[in-house]
């Protein structure tokens, strides 16, 4: 049989497309499986507040009967508001290693885009700048951290090979020491630092949630107001992924900086439960997968600095330095000893010379792709 693309319109179809990559990643030590019920989630148009704003089709690849393949057009209206740049995306992109079933799945959501009068196909994307996004083309040697994406690197050869050439790419910086301190030249950065400027980090308040989410909130979509493909998240996706945040967010990994009682920067970092969630089964809680995750969360050792925003009028004042040697200590009282902070766009000169100087390095870079759909 030829392979053939399908959109999917019935639950056993979302089932078998939330599915598929046990079957591209089988045996893969570095694949991190999701939980099966944030998926679904994910991908349910009434709990899901982007599929307000956004229009999706979500297709399937066949060959002999079998599901091979995977892929979601995707067009955000708040996306286009921003940028006007004629430009929807493909994402949730998973593949055999083979060009024909790709370059179907490619076809098809290029076919879909154009209709809606899109100029350009970008990606991967799964589903904007908010969420997962970028192919990884290097550091395939270890495990994906928390809400990071991971793919096998023949993706990359499936996506060049199709016609899409590079946009822009992303990092994902590294640090550790193995003497459990905060390494000198950090220590050093951010002493200096808080001696020169008049400003204050503190944690986050619990006790106060709701208040300390909309303080993140304002400075979060100011601060990258000018970063590449920025896209404000709206006040219901903002309280979305609030509500899942809290669930694995951790108070003293929650920072805020202070001006005269003015927040002027903020910092999320989470502990890299990917290293319990990979002991979990084909992605189920139920029956044991919950007593893996509870077993495994103890022995976390690392950290992923999500997110660090200052506004740009005090972004000369080294507060995030501070905010990185204060994440890192506070990793070490529970055992985190490494850090990943992720993803740093490549234009963003000034955020990657702080953490060159910090004596971090680039171990993991991810791709988006731009394909011309005229």
């Amino acid at each position: 049989m030829a392979v053939f693309v399908r959109e999917v319109s019935t639950t056993a179809e979302k089932d078998r497309f939330i599915k598929l990559p046990w079957k591209i990643y089988k045996g893969d030590p570095n694949w991190v499986p999701p939980l099966l019920i944030d998926k679904k989630t994910f991908l349910n148009p009434r709990k899901n507040p982007f599929f307000k704003s956004a229009r999706v089709k979500l297709y399937l690849a066949y060959d002999g009967g079998w599901a091979v393949g995977r892929i979601a057009a995707i067009v955000s209206d708040n996306h286009l508001k921003i940028h006007n740049d004629g430009a929807g995306f493909f994402g949730l992109f998973e593949c055999v290693n083979n060009h024909e079933v790709a370059g179907n799945l490619f076809n098809t959501a290029a076919a879909f885009l154009r209709e809606q009068g899109m100029r350009i196909m970008r990606g991967p994307m799964s589903m904007n700048i908010n969420d997962e996004f970028g192919l990884l083309i290097s550091g395939f040697d270890t495990p994906p951290v928390a809400l990071m994406p991971y793919n096998p690197p023949y993706y990359e050869t499936l996506v060049e090979g199709y016609g899409f050439k590079k946009e822009i790419d992303w990092f994902a910086y590294y640090l550790e020491n193995h003497d459990g301190s905060v390494p000198e030249r950090l220590q050093r950065g951010a002493q200096l630092a808080r001696k020169r400027y008049g400003f204050t980090i503190r944690t986050a308040s619990m006790k106060h949630y709701d208040e300390e989410i909309k303080k993140i909130q304002e400075v979060y979509n100011r601060a990258w107001e000018k970063n590449w493909g920025a896209v404000p998240l709206t006040d219901e996706e903002f309280h979305h992924l609030a509500q899942d945040l809290k669930m694995i967010a951790v108070p003293e990994l929650v920072m805020f900086a202070e001006v005269e009682g003015k927040t002027v920067g903020v910092s999320l970092a989470l502990p890299d439960i990917n290293q319990a969630l990979i002991h979990v089964k084909n992605g189920k809680l139920l029956p044991f997968g919950i007593l893996q995750l509870l077993w495994y969360k103890r022995k976390i050792d690392m950290l992923r600095l999500v997110i660090m925003g200052v506004l740009k009028e005090y972004r000369h004042m080294g507060i995030e330095t501070c905010f990185i040697h204060d994440t890192y200590a506070a990793g070490l009282k529970m055992g985190a000893w490494r850090c990943e902070m992720s993803q740093i766009v490549e234009n963003n000169v000034p955020m990657n010379n702080v953490l060159i100087r910090m004596g971090t390095k680039v171990y993991k870079t991810y791709r988006i792709y731009n394909y011309n759909l005229n």
